[in-house]
């Protein structure tokens, strides 16, 4: 017998790192090659990582919620002797690097107490995982905490460098048992890291547009008609992603990408439409690729594709990254006003209010139409507003002309 030590692989698109979901085995089990091993999470997806070889799982190195890096050791196993690979390396993982890649800041901090506790007695790399110190707390406080029944490790501290008080224990008693604690790991951890980067290095613009969508709802309602029966009805969503492509070749500076690290805006010629879509596991966004080389029936159709495959967890890596805008809508929830959080890299995002009945006045006259509004946001540093107008009113003149989409 001998041992084998697996380190974590690259798991697509240059990632550096990656965060423990669930391990699928322990210490002590048999597992065979190409068994699932653990579920890790990169900032594109969940990726279920499989055993590299047949044997016994020695060691596990972190906890959910810890973050291995690339070229790290993620496990130890035993195996035959006339099947092992060399220890020392893995064939789809990478040598670790001379400087091993650090995961942000943010998300070094946010690993919980108990998960570093968990992780340092089961890994065998102390410097694979990114994850706190033990909990800090006097001897009367630990006691305090122990006849109240309390981990301290589910408390949190108040004191300097996050030190346990014995305040921290009796708020912690008092609260009882209406308060759950929920590790902020995985997709949703991604998420809040996301939109507060976004919120604090991109100054937002908003601007809101109202659209009279009565012509528009008069068109989605004869198609809809049109259709074979038992085929899904049309929603304003494809109308209006298809409206937004044709309006940016007016506009490339809407339908671009920031590069932080070459300090270079990237304007693309071709409109790949990011589709906000709300899963079990929060909020992603899909991608239809190549908006105006399909028809509306053939848009509608892929928006439907993208947005169901990622709800039920099966789109690629590929369709959940290169979007250049994105259109996020709640449907009927959309609310009157929104104000969208940007995807960076991208500098524009369009929102999509839902659409009610209103009285106007046209012509001198009170009449009902069906408006909607549009809640659009734009990186500022790029975008300036004069633009970001213009944009948004040539919009709203295709979708108040529908026929005018398809020219």
């Amino acid at each position: 017998m001998t041992r084998h030590v697996m380190r974590l692989p690259d798991l697509g698109e240059g990632t550096v790192s990656a965060e423990v979901i669930a391990w699928k085995v322990k210490p002590g089990d048999v597992v065979r090659e190409d068994s699932p091993l653990v579920e890790m999470s990169t900032d594109k997806a969940v990726v279920e990582v499989p055993s590299p070889v047949s044997g016994q799982v020695v060691t596990v190195t972190g906890q959910p919620g810890d973050v291995i890096a690339v070229g790290a050791e993620l496990a130890v196993f035993e195996i035959e002797a006339k099947t092992a690979a060399p220890a020392t390396s893995a064939p789809a993982a990478p040598a670790p690097k001379t400087t091993p890649a650090k995961a942000p800041p943010a998300v070094a901090a946010a690993a919980s107490p108990a998960s570093s506790a968990k992780s340092s007695t089961q890994a065998s790399a102390a410097g694979a995982v990114v994850s706190s110190s033990r909990v800090m707390a006097s001897p009367a406080t630990r006691r305090r905490a122990f006849e109240a029944g309390i981990d301290l490790a589910t408390v949190s501290g108040s004191g300097p460098q996050g030190r346990v008080l014995a305040l921290d224990v009796e708020r912690a008693r008092s609260g009882g048992p209406g308060i759950t604690e929920i590790p902020v790991i995985g997709v949703r951890r991604l998420i809040a890291q996301r939109m507060a980067e976004a919120k604090r290095v991109a100054p937002h613009f908003a601007y809101v547009e109202e659209v009279d969508v009565t012509e528009l709802e008069a068109l989605r309602e004869k198609l809809n008609a049109q259709r074979p029966a038992g085929a899904a009805s049309l929603t304003y969503l494809p109308f209006i992603v298809r409206a937004l492509a044709a309006v940016l070749k007016d506009f490339p500076q809407c339908n671009a990408l920031y590069d932080e690290k070459r300090n270079v805006l990237l304007r693309h010629a071709a409109v790949h439409a990011g589709i906000a879509t709300q899963t079990p596991d929060g909020l992603k966004v899909p991608v239809v690729r190549e908006v105006m080389t399909h028809d509306l029936e053939g848009l509608a159709g892929e928006i439907r594709r993208v947005s169901e495959a990622t709800k039920l967890g099966r789109a690629r890596r590929d369709e959940l990254s290169g979007s250049t805008i994105t259109v996020t809508s709640l449907g009927k929830l959309g609310g009157i006003v929104s104000t969208p959080i940007l995807n960076l890299p991208e500098v524009a995002i369009i929102g999509i209010n839902k659409a009610v009945e209103r009285v106007v006045v046209i012509d001198g006259k009170m009449v009902i139409r069906r408006m909607m509004n549009l809640s659009s946001s734009f990186d500022h540093r790029f975008v300036d507003g004069f633009d970001a107008a213009a944009m948004i009113q040539a919009l709203k003149t295709k979708l108040e002309s529908p026929a005018e989409i398809f020219r």
